[in-house]
């Protein structure tokens, strides 16, 4: 017998919940499946089978609270048949079929091989596994492989609102109906760190807009040369918002600094967050040493953490640490906000929505593509002047992109 434990959580995780076990008492299952997702405060981590054999027993059940190294259930090492992976559980077995129904079985069909886990999740977000392409060994469907098709499926935002049930009971005429679920640990650290923000934290806002013409024609004449040089990477907005972020932190450094009790930490370097959103909530993926990387590094960097975020696949060093953070409500249609901070950082840029306006420029009013910027800090560490001229260093950055190039 093996006993399934919990794994060590770092010294800022104090314990974890059990989410969701993929693995039933007497089921057999292979080496280094998943059996089980432990939800800590940041991220959810997976416990895996140590070897081929099978799970006989579950000391946690699902919403349990676990501390490190606490024993989760007992597992069996021994011989697994293919068989006996590779079926379908019990309770999803179809009835028998005539030869004459069978023969109308494509063989492709018969031909999916799909892990329990992946299948489990397949089922519970109604994907049809005969229709996607297995990356595993001998083109085995995996569970990563479902986590892209439900994100493809229901869309980043939809991802968002997952936390909603997705059949609400019908009420007959006159009839109220609530449905009370419990908050998960991700969310309730979320709102707990936001309100420790508010409450620890002299925080103001100041706004600015930003004149997007520059960075738009940029995008527009080298888009496909860039592209094709940095193996099919796209050129967004993102990467040139943290570069302009960078380059104004070098400026200001006390935004790029933290409070520590009574003493002032400054940053040598510059580790941006990038706010995400993920099916459990928004997280903040951090860009280290985001100073030494180009254009197209970032944008790897920040296309890489939306999927990881998506799949439920960011680590605990992922999100640890950040000097700065920058968070984009526009992909969501956000025209203004103002973003809170994320402590024990002292400054968050906030993006939004790119709108044409009439602008008077020279005298003349024309349309251009504006968009409004939000800069929220600490007063206690920023003065209001000092948070301005960062902002406006920003803005100026971006509004003629060659500045960040030539370092003017």
């Amino acid at each position: 017998m093996v006993e399934i434990k919990a794994p060590q959580f770092p010294e800022s995780i104090a314990d974890g919940e059990v989410a969701t076990w993929h693995a039933a008492v007497g089921e057999s299952v292979r080496r280094d499946q998943v059996l089980v997702d432990i939800e800590t405060d940041k991220v959810v981590l997976e416990v895996v089978a140590p070897a081929d054999g099978t799970l006989t027993a579950i000391n946690k059940q699902e919403g349990d609270t676990v501390l490190a190294e606490e024993v989760l259930g007992v597992f069996e090492p021994g011989e697994v048949s293919v068989e006996a992976t590779e079926a379908v559980p019990p309770a999803q077995v179809a009835e028998p079929v005539s030869e004459e129904a069978a023969e109308g079985v494509s063989e492709e069909a018969q031909a999916v091989i799909v892990s329990p886990a992946a299948r489990k999740m397949a089922d519970e977000n109604k994907i049809d596994v005969t229709q996607l392409v297995g990356s595993g060994k001998g083109g085995r469907v995996t569970k990563e492989d479902v986590l892209k098709a439900v994100a493809l499926a229901q869309g980043q935002m939809q991802q968002q609102a997952t936390q909603v049930p997705s059949e609400v009971p019908t009420a007959a005429p006159g009839e109220r109906i609530e449905r009370r679920v419990p908050m998960t640990r991700l969310r309730a650290s979320i709102a707990k760190r936001m309100v420790e923000a508010q409450q620890t934290a002299a925080m103001l806002t100041t706004f600015n807009e930003i004149d997007m013409q520059g960075i738009m024609d940029l995008r527009s004449r080298y888009k496909d040369d860039f592209a094709k040089v940095h193996n099919g990477t796209r050129l967004g907005f993102m990467s040139f918002f943290i570069k302009a972020s960078v380059e104004a932190l070098k400026r200001f450094p006390a935004v790029n600094a933290s409070i520590d009790g009574s003493e002032v930490v400054y940053h040598g370097y510059q580790d941006i967050g990038v706010a995400v959103g993920s099916p459990r909530g928004l997280v903040v993926p951090v860009i280290r040493e985001a100073d030494s990387l180009t254009i197209a590094e970032l944008e790897d960097q920040v296309r890489a953490y939306g999927e990881k975020a998506q799949a439920g696949k960011l680590s605990i060093d992922d999100m640890t640490g950040g000097t700065f953070t920058v968070s984009n409500g526009g992909v969501f249609g956000s025209l203004l906000s103002t973003p809170i901070l994320n402590p024990p950082q002292t400054g968050i840029l906030g993006m939004h929505k790119i709108q044409e306006r009439p602008m008077a420029i020279n005298g003349e009013v024309v349309i251009r593509p504006m968009m409004y910027v939000a800069l929220s800090y600490d007063h206690r560490l920023i003065d209001g002047q000092e948070a301005v001229r960062f902002l406006v260093t920003i803005k100026d950055f971006l509004e003629e992109p060659a500045r960040i190039l030539l370092d003017i």
